[in-house]
């Protein structure tokens, strides 16, 4: 039996067509009080609507298909399937959705693990609850929003992969972005969201997310904060 019983995984809002209106967010933590918690601050804002929560991975995966969220935030240490296990089949099921992981956690090894998969976001749950809606808009957005004290792990993790990288990997990916991908690769890795990319370029938000689109396919990666790091790598990042 888990350690931390919860009730049944709950549907609150059923899938509906029409996919504009407010952020759709499912809620996932072993711990009830907790979700029932996180579930009754989010649903205060006027533009996020909370669709479903659940106890562990296995639930999320199977409520993320019914119920087709656009940010999952997931706990990262949960009975049956870890959240970091569990995304990579969520975003299988619902290609679109973006994944914040909220947890006690402060593991480098995990805060890598959740970018690896494609996480957008990595909140410790000390954060102010004031903060966590903050992080869903920017995160749908298009920003990456990490927590302060990890955040400079990260920025260690930049520095180390930087000074490691050899000459030749700054070749590795010359042929294969555009001019113009590159100039939105070194943006984005700079923290420049869509719109102050699009600034700066003198284009569209829009041909910024396609572009955005194309360097993470053709770059094999899932997540901006992935796209960063590998042109941190490759000394695109001055």
């Amino acid at each position: 039996m888990s350690p931390h019983p919860h009730p049944p995984a709950r549907v609150l809002h059923p899938r509906k067509e029409c996919v504009a209106g407010p952020i759709r967010v499912m809620v996932v933590d072993d711990h009830a009080l907790f979700r029932r918690g996180l579930v009754s601050v989010l649903e205060d804002e006027d533009d996020i609507v909370v669709v479903s929560e659940a106890g562990d991975g296995d639930e999320a995966v199977r409520l993320a298909a019914e119920t087709q969220p656009d940010v999952v935030l997931m706990d990262v240490c949960m009975p049956n399937s870890r959240g970091i296990e569990a995304c990579p089949r969520i975003r299988k099921a619902v290609p679109h959705t973006k994944f914040v992981m909220l947890t006690m956690s402060d593991e480098e090894s995990d805060l890598f693990d959740a970018l690896k998969v494609g996480a957008s976001g990595y909140l410790l749950k000390e954060i102010a609850v004031t903060d966590i809606a903050r992080a869903i808009r920017a995160i749908v957005g298009g920003q990456t929003f990490v927590n302060p004290a990890m955040a400079t792990k990260l920025i260690g993790e930049f520095a180390e992969l930087a000074k490691q990288e050899s000459s030749t990997s700054e070749q590795r990916i010359i042929p294969q972005l555009t001019p113009r991908e590159t100039e939105v690769l070194k943006l984005l890795a700079r923290s420049l969201n869509n719109r102050e990319i699009g600034e700066r370029l003198f284009i569209t938000e829009n041909t910024v997310k396609n572009h955005v689109r194309s360097i993470l396919e053709k770059l094999q990666v899932h997540s901006r904060t992935e796209a960063a790091i590998y042109a941190v790598r490759s000394q695109y990042v001055g």
